[in-house]
């Protein structure tokens, strides 16, 4: 077995030690190298070639933020951030990704426990590997080719659209979300993300998209016009009473290693809402979503894959695609069309 190669860079001596020792318990990750800061980073990572790299974006002397920059530009890697479960953390994060990171994972702390750390940060290493660094400039053409905003829709609708998403999913969810237009069906997302960082990433889309885009609540009703972002460690369920739809935010096992995870909230809407209701899986690894989405075509959903070519990961639409969950395969820059067609 041909093992991933990874690289840690965190001040914390602490953290270098325990993400060492866990990653060292799986059989297909090797552990390459740590530095305690970029500087230290730079000439190790070109002697010792990993195939990914963990980064810390709060620290002294240079901060991730910065390093990732230069990485992307002079030696570019698959890089995972690993953050503080905090506001700043989030906003550090996110526009780390916006910088060419594919991943992001929380420091442990509070309930969130070394054990759930070491199996999510596992599969974001595998996840991470499989990323192609060098689309980089082709996704920079296609976004430059992405059609205006969809204005307005004839009429409004009481569907309901759930949309999943995991690796790469930060930036495709932007590219679909900035495209509905202001009186779209509401807007149920789940994006494999740590606590609090979630919160950063719907104001972030709430500042650029026509619909308001929110961090969910227990109890949020589903409304024309709105997106609920899942909250990091929870899991989220479309509800319905009468003609009102809502979302119950709260805690359980992880599926799939994942809370919030795709699948609860696909099956969840295809009990809840069945043909009044739209899926669409995004880029990913796992198969996170994909039983779920089949679950609603079955009950009578529209449901949508974004194709390989346009995926980061191409592992939870492909699980989808195999399960003849499907209705429609689309690149990206079409699966907002594809739902709105479908409204």
């Amino acid at each position: 077995m041909k093992k991933i190669r990874v690289f840690i860079v965190d001040d914390s001596a602490i953290v270098r030690k325990i993400f060492s020792e866990e990653l060292s318990k799986f059989p297909d990750i090797e552990i390459v190298g740590t530095a305690p800061d970029p500087f230290v980073a730079r000439d190790k990572i070109v002697k010792l070639k990993p195939d990914v790299i963990t980064l810390d974006v709060e620290m002294p002397r240079m901060d991730g933020l910065t390093f990732l920059k230069k990485l992307m530009r002079y030696y570019p890697l698959p890089v995972i951030i690993v953050s503080a479960l905090t506001q700043k953390g989030g906003e550090m994060t996110l526009e780390a990704i916006e910088n060419g990171a594919v991943e992001v994972i929380g420091k442990p702390g509070g309930s969130y426990t070394v054990g759930d750390m070491s199996a999510q940060l596992a599969e974001k290493i595998r996840a991470a590997s499989r990323v192609k660094m060098t689309r980089k400039a082709s996704d920079e053409m296609v976004v430059s080719e992405r059609p205006e905003p969809i204005k307005a829709l004839a009429k409004t609708s009481n569907k309901v659209i759930a949309i999943g998403a995991s690796t790469g999913g930060t930036e495709a969810l932007k590219t679909v979300l900035t495209k509905m237009p202001p009186n779209s069906p509401g807007i149920l997302v789940v994006q494999h993300m740590p606590a609090k960082f979630t919160t950063a990433f719907a104001e972030r889309l709430n500042g650029i998209c026509q619909i308001t885009v929110k961090e969910a609540l227990n109890n949020d009703s589903v409304s024309p016009g709105t997106a609920l972002i899942a909250p990091g460690n929870y899991h989220m369920i479309l509800r319905r009473s009468g003609a009102r739809y809502y979302v119950e935010v709260k805690d359980g096992p992880m599926v799939y290693h994942q809370r919030p995870s795709v699948d609860v909230l696909f099956k969840s809407t295809a009990k809840s809402a069945g043909s009044n209701s739209i899926g669409a899986i995004l880029t990913g690894m796992g198969a996170d979503g994909a039983q779920g989405l089949l679950e609603m075509k079955q009950a009578g959903a529209k449901t949508i894959a974004q194709d390989e070519r346009s995926c980061i990961v191409f592992g939870m639409p492909k699980e989808a695609i195999k399960l003849g969950a499907a209705d429609k395969v689309v690149p990206l820059i079409h699966v907002a069309e594809e739902i709105v067609g479908m409204v």
